[in-house]
């Protein structure tokens, strides 16, 4: 297969499921395999290509991020409670992932931890959404200081490849009493400065992995994630507004069983 068709199917897999509850790492590193491409390899390229999706944030939401940050200079009180959110939910992963880095690097390789993960998940989501009595939030501004903490914390578990971000901390702010659309909104912006710290961690890491030739295959992927992350957000609110987050979670559990199957028999 062409590497100029790989970089647009894995820009395709990132950009489905950046922000959605099943894992966009996890799904990475599946195709990867079923690609029959060395993970390791590719891992630093999956790495690269998710500021597309990064950029998809804030174009949707650029009204609203500029609110904020004229807000915060102006000392208004809804801009600086909801910085300082998005600050401490995004604390947690500093530290951890500056602690367990190399550890969690190592599981970037492992599709069967991928698989997993992504049945455990699956069946975890089916829990929140079963007990979970979440409440009009007023959004993200409005949530307390324990609570983004907490989604912080929560957001840590899914360093481990099969998790979902997204997925954790959506289900821990509904855990938490979050309604839906505040949950997910505040795991979409919290993917800014999350996302951006890592891939500038791991590109700095691994530059070295990085040719001239990899620029224009990571633009590709960048720019093609970018247009479906783009699409994927705008209709995600709708449908888990409408349906849940139950449909994220059977299909979880079913691409896990089966990619474990798979694994197990190749």
């Amino acid at each position: 297969m062409s590497l100029w068709l790989t970089a647009i199917i894995l820009g395709i897999v990132e950009g489905l499921t950046e922000f959605l509850p099943v894992s966009s790492t996890g799904h990475l590193i599946l195709a990867t395999e079923l690609l029959g491409y060395d993970a390791a390899r590719w891992a630093v390229f999956n790495i690269a290509i998710q500021p597309g999706a990064i950029l998809a944030i804030v174009v949707l939401y650029r009204r609203l991020f500029r609110e904020m940050i004229v807000g915060f200079f102006r000392r208004d009180p809804v801009a600086i409670a909801f910085v300082r959110n998005l600050l401490l939910a995004f604390l947690p992963a500093v530290v951890l992932g500056l602690a367990f880095g190399d550890y969690i690097e190592a599981l970037l390789e492992n599709a069967v931890v991928v698989a997993w993960a992504l049945v455990i998940g699956g069946f975890a989501i089916l829990l929140v959404e079963r007990f979970a009595k979440p409440v009009d939030s007023g959004g993200v501004a409005a949530l307390t200081t324990r609570q983004s903490i907490i989604v912080g914390l929560v957001q840590c578990i899914a360093m481990i490849p099969g998790v979902s971000r997204s997925g954790a901390t959506i289900m821990g702010a509904m855990a938490l009493g979050i309604d839906r659309k505040t949950a997910a909104e505040f795991s979409f912006f919290l993917a800014l400065p999350t996302l951006t710290g890592a891939t500038v961690l791991q590109l700095a890491k691994h530059h070295d992995a990085i040719t001239r030739n990899d620029l224009g295959l990571i633009a590709l992927g960048a720019f093609v994630s970018f247009i479906v992350a783009w699409a994927v957000i705008k209709a995600f609110l709708a449908v888990v507004t409408r349906y849940g987050f139950g449909p994220f979670a059977w299909y979880r559990i079913i691409v896990g069983a089966a990619a474990l199957v798979w694994l197990a028999l190749r």
